[in-house]
């Protein structure tokens, strides 16, 4: 395969650093015909489902006939003026981090945003980065805790990009963040705002995206590091007891996923007649679909379900958690 065209230079021009901030990505429209590409690159991604290609390639091909109509109406009702919120959101996080580090970095930085699947893609953010003369490139993946199916496929995609280039840039990846003081502080700072305004709730959930049950059982630290990010959230909000509960949501097929499901635990305390409940998601960097439908309606009708309909119950809220 050729190498890339190099982007043009002039000698003397010095060299910068980028700032490359890798969400996963969105349909380019909320029709079934977007969504079907989209879902068609992101559950071909062998990091993502690990089934051997030949049952998964069957599996696939009947997934992308039912699902993409499903799945559009669902990013219909969130989409936006300006289009995917989470897009959006990450051309928004560009700009202020471009802003940010401009006022407080003397060295010329470059910032730029990608998807890793859709657009715009990894490859197409190095290379604008190159165009701004970057030889060096900070790659940031926006999950908070480590996984092979997330950052491990963003790493996956850099190195594919690379394997273009005839002159590579350095690279360095930030593998996450899910216990740095920062991110526990400004989870919580948010959530203690909302509550300033609104009261506390009964019970705080957090609910972060969920995983097949087999990927703990073969070494993937996801699990983990959410319980840990949770613990530390709940901790400087002074929640670390039994009033905040952790789940896990967006399952997937039939197999077991990671439990608590957060569907399920919204259920249960819609029936037990809990008064109010808080959902925040602190493995989410934007907000998207699984934070913008999945919890903010699906799962508010969830815990307002016969049983809670009934009581004088009030639907679960829910606040933002930008990492």
């Amino acid at each position: 395969m050729p190498y890339l065209p190099e982007p043009p230079t002039t000698h003397g021009t010095r060299s910068r650093t980028g700032v490359l901030l890798v969400n996963l990505g969105t349909p380019d429209a909320p029709t079934a015909g977007a969504v079907r590409r989209y879902l068609s690159e992101f559950l071909w991604d062998p990091r993502v489902v690990e089934i051997p290609r030949a049952a998964w390639w069957l599996i696939l091909r009947f997934i992308l006939l039912v699902r993409p109509a499903k799945s559009a109406a669902k990013y219909a009702a969130i989409w936006t003026k300006d289009g995917s919120p989470l897009r959006v959101h990450l051309e928004r996080q560009v700009q202020l981090l471009r802003g940010f580090l401009g006022e407080r970095v003397k060295s010329p930085l470059a910032v730029a945003g990608a998807c890793r699947y859709g657009r715009p893609g990894i490859a197409e953010g190095i290379a604008a980065l190159r165009g701004k003369a970057c030889d060096r490139i900070l790659v940031l993946p926006l999950y908070p805790q480590y996984a092979a199916s997330t950052t491990g496929s963003v790493v996956d995609a850099v190195g594919a990009a690379l394997s273009r280039l005839r002159n590579v840039p350095a690279i360095r990846t930030v593998r996450g963040f899910h216990d740095h003081p920062a991110y526990v502080k400004a989870i919580a700072k948010g959530v203690n705002d909302y509550w300033m305004k609104h009261g506390r709730p009964d019970r705080l959930v957090m609910s972060f995206h969920g995983l097949p049950r087999y990927t703990l059982d073969k070494g993937d630290p996801y699990h983990c590091e959410c319980r840990k990010s949770a613990r530390l959230i709940a901790t400087e909000l002074g929640w670390d007891d039994e009033r905040t509960i952790v789940t896990f949501q967006s399952r997937f097929g039939r197999a077991e996923w990671l439990k608590p499901y957060t569907a399920q635990t919204l259920a249960e305390l819609g029936a037990k007649g809990t008064g109010r409940v808080d959902v925040i998601c602190p493995g989410f960097a934007a907000d998207c679909l699984e934070t913008l439908e999945e919890i903010a309606m699906e799962c508010r009708e969830t815990f307002r379900g016969p049983a809670a309909a009934s009581s004088t119950t009030s639907p679960p809220r829910t606040t933002r958690s930008r990492s």
